[in-house]
């Protein structure tokens, strides 16, 4: 799975097989990447080319609509989404990640297949929080402090972006948000030339292709006690 990422890892990625069962209409193996030829991957020809595949990587997976990413009464998938934006413009973020045991054995140069349960193990948007502090570094995620300057290297060079935060309350979700690049219909809200908030696309509660202005600065309710964000070629 390393050739799907155009990043070169000193950290091999934690990544399970693509699953026959894991597709947009489906409901089961949302750890696993999906098979569908129709998915397009970022286009790296140049910056148009980048941001065109990016608008139609979210008109494909079609977070509003599609099976997926629809809440359950347990559960919502912001995680999920956030791995399968970031698989298909290759970027690593993971959905599930190594032991420590495995990662012990990967530091010694012993080479590990991630098995679900086994040697890794399922991510969720709090822990991923503290893995971009961790390892985002290793898989080519840089740390932006700006909501403007992470908007902005989006737009100019057809990255990826991530706002990540963490619940007080750890057992309940924390959220996770991929920021993407503005086209001529849809913008973030600005405020004298600054972002205030980031054209973003979400699962969650309420799942949105696009949004800005529609939830505010929810990053900052009082129900998180951090948030990071991170941006990636």
């Amino acid at each position: 799975m390393d050739e799907v990422y155009k990043h070169q890892m000193s950290m091999k990625p934690a990544v399970l097989l693509p699953h026959v069962n894991s597709n947009l209409n489906s409901m089961e193996c949302k750890f696993h990447p999906m098979i569908d030829e129709t998915i397009p991957f970022r286009n790296f020809t140049n910056l148009e080319a980048k941001k065109k595949s990016i608008r139609q990587l979210i008109r494909k997976l079609d977070v509003s609509n599609n099976l997926r990413y629809q809440r359950t009464p347990e559960d919502t998938y912001c995680n999920v989404y956030s791995f399968d934006y970031c698989y298909f413009t290759r970027v690593y973020l993971p959905t599930v990640w190594w032991t420590d045991e495995s990662i012990a054995k990967l530091k010694v140069g012993e080479d590990v297949v991630a098995v679900f349960n086994e040697t890794a193990m399922p991510i969720y948007s709090n822990a991923i929080h503290d893995w971009f502090l961790k390892w985002g570094a290793e898989f080519g995620w840089k740390q932006m402090h700006n909501f403007t300057e992470i908007q902005e290297k989006v737009n100019s060079e057809g990255g990826v972006g991530i706002i990540c935060a963490k619940r007080k309350t750890l057992g309940l979700s924390g959220h996770i948000v991929p920021i993407v690049p503005e086209t001529e219909k849809r913008k973030a809200y600005r405020e004298n030339n600054e972002v205030i908030y980031p054209l973003q696309s979400q699962a969650g509660k309420l799942n949105y292709n696009y949004f800005a202005k529609k939830r505010r600065d929810w990053w900052n309710h009082e129900r998180y006690t951090s948030f990071v964000l991170f941006y990636h070629e």
